[in-house]
Formats: structure tokens, C-alpha cells, sequence
């Protein structure tokens, strides 16, 4: 059996269409189970005994992030070592370390709890979403950052599920960690001439400094140093580190990553 948890987030509702019937949700609420329309279990990533798992089992483990988001995972992936699962398989983000900043590095302690747990091992490791980006635009058609120039392969979740169906209805592989990019890797200000043809509105892309942009996150409610976090990131982001593409999602599903435009429409 294939279990899925965060089955009612963007990835992993992709990946229970992928799946079909072979497939088992845990949810955090039964009427939850009841609208994605497959087998589902009632449980709760922060009690770990809650998720139901067998010997042989083939664990899909994903979520939002949230404080308790790195102890959470970890007891799970212990419960599925304990439990003789076939293997686990995560979502992180590509070329984090435990010692990335914010979620980055939540990411990257989990990847190294996982790897060390004995259990085989499927790490997906993508860029940002393409979901995401439109998002980003604010009531006067502007996308504030702090990337530069920089290049990023963002790719539609939709692919990453994909992507992640192709592996869980394999015969288990070996432990490898997969980078998953979009097609083409445009700047920011290329993102925002695509958001421009498919909103039918201006929109631009701000480009600030990691100080300017911090000021400007505190300013839209976040704290301090978390913003300061984030605006360094953003930083991080755009200085190439996600600038290269990747034929991962071609080689697996013998097509090629939805482009930004494909998921515009």
C-alpha cells in the first residue's frame, strides 16, 4: 500500500489523482478523506502513532511546514523504520542542508534524519512552485524580491507528483535524492512579463536589496528577523544556485516539465 500524508495539499492531491485506487490517505479529518475519494485514515503527523503503516508499506511523507514541522517527521520516519516499511519518500527542496535558513533548513534536517534511519529512501528535491507565483503579485501589479538577475527552474506541483507516482509504483530503487526543475529557468522579470500575458494586467518585478526587502516584508506583518531571513534567502536563491535545469522529470516520466507558459494557459 502506498500512504500518502498531506493528501489535501497541492502535491499531494496530484499525487492521489496520479495514484487511483492504490492508494491510502491520512487525513486530518474524516470529511477531508471523503472529498479526495480513496481509502483514507484519520491521523496527525504530530502523533505518530495515528499514521497508520504496515511492513512493505510505501510511505509518501509531505506537509506544510510548521514549528513542530522537523520533530513531527523525524518520530514518523522512526514509526516507519519500526514498522519495516519498503521505503520512505519525501518532498524537500534542492541543495538544502540542516543548516539553511527557515524552512530550507527544517528540510534539511529531516533529509538527514531520513537517510540515517535505515529505511530506503526517495528524496524529492524540487525548486519553487510554479502554483506559488501569482500569489506573489500584489493590487498594483508588483512582485517584490531580493533575487537579481538569478534564474530559478520553477516547476508546477503538478509534475513533482507525477514525478512521484512514476517512483511509488516502481520496484523500490535505490536511495537517491531527485533535483526537479521546470523546463527553462526565466528571472523574475521574465516571470513577470509571462504573469503580464496571462493576467491581462502590467505586472513587474521590484528588485530590492536584502535590507530594502526585509523593511518591506516587516512591513507586511512578518518579524523581524524572520524577515531578514527570508529577504537573505531570496538572496541566496538568485545568485545562480537555481539557475541550472535538470532532465530528472523527462527521464522519469519520458516527457518534459510543463513550461511557465503551459501553466498559465
Amino acid at each position: 500500500m502506498i500512504v500518502v500524508t498531506g493528501a489535501t495539499g497541492t502535491i499531494g492531491r496530484a499525487l492521489i489523482k496520479e495514484l487511483g485506487g492504490v492508494t491510502r490517505a491520512v487525513v486530518r479529518r474524516a470529511e477531508q478523506g471523503e472529498e479526495l475519494g480513496c481509502e483514507y485514515v484519520v491521523g496527525d503527523l504530530e502523533q505518530p502513532e495515528t499514521i497508520a503503516l504496515a511492513p512493505g508499506d510505501r510511505l509518501f511523507l509531505n506537509s506544510a511546514l510548521w514549528p513542530g514541522f522537523v520533530r513531527a517527521h523525524r518520530a514518523v520516519i522512526d514509526r516507519a523504520a519500526a514498522a519495516g516499511v519498503a521505503q520512505v519518500m519525501t518532498v524537500s527542496v534542492r541543495g538544502v542542508t540542516s543548516s539553511s535558513l527557515l524552512g530550507f533548513g527544517m528540510h534539511g534536517q529531516v533529509d538527514e534524519h531520513l537517510k540515517a534511519s535505515g529505511v530506503p529512501w526517495s528524496i524529492l528535491a524540487p525548486v519553487g512552485f510554479m502554483q506559488n507565483l501569482a500569489g506573489d503579485v500584489d493590487e498594483e501589479g508588483r512582485i517584490f524580491g531580493s533575487y537579481g538577475t538569478g534564474r530559478v527552474g520553477y516547476i508546477d506541483a503538478r509534475d513533482i507528483a507525477a514525478v512521484a507516482a512514476a517512483l511509488l509504483t516502481r520496484p523500490v530503487g535505490a536511495d537517491a535524492t531527485y533535483e526537479l526543475t521546470g523546463p527553462v529557468a526565466p528571472t523574475h522579470d521574465e516571470i513577470a512579463a509571462e504573469l503580464t500575458r496571462a493576467l491581462g494586467r502590467t505586472v513587474r518585478y521590484v528588485d530590492l536589496s536584502v535590507e530594502e526587502a526585509a523593511v518591506h516584508l516587516e512591513k507586511r506583518g512578518m518579524p523581524g528577523e524572520a524577515a531578514r531571513d527570508l529577504a537573505l534567502l531570496m538572496s541566496q536563491i538568485g545568485d545562480g544556485r537555481w539557475g541550472s535545469t535538470t532532465t530528472t522529470v523527462a527521464d522519469i516520466l519520458g516527457r518534459q516539465p510543463r513550461s511557465l507558459r503551459e501553466f498559465l494557459g
